[in-house]
């Protein structure tokens, strides 16, 4: 059977990728991470900017004492 060049890039690809562990690609993710965080010139938020901020209630000592 004669299939197109695009059918058999396709399945190469996936071929290739499926032999691929999982720890494999967890490295090579975690090695790309590394390359892209190192761009000076990235857009968008930046991985581990973000500073969660506690929400704590507001307590009796924060308000000034009031005579009644």
């Amino acid at each position: 059977m004669k299939h197109s060049a695009e059918y058999r890039n396709f399945t190469s690809l996936v071929d290739r990728l499926l032999t691929v562990s999982r720890e494999e690609m967890q490295k090579r993710e975690a090695e790309y991470r590394k390359q892209v965080d190192a761009n000076p010139h990235r857009r968008g938020p930046k991985r581990g900017s973000k500073k969660r901020k506690a929400i704590t209630p507001p307590s009796a000592s924060d308000h000034e004492a009031t005579e009644t």
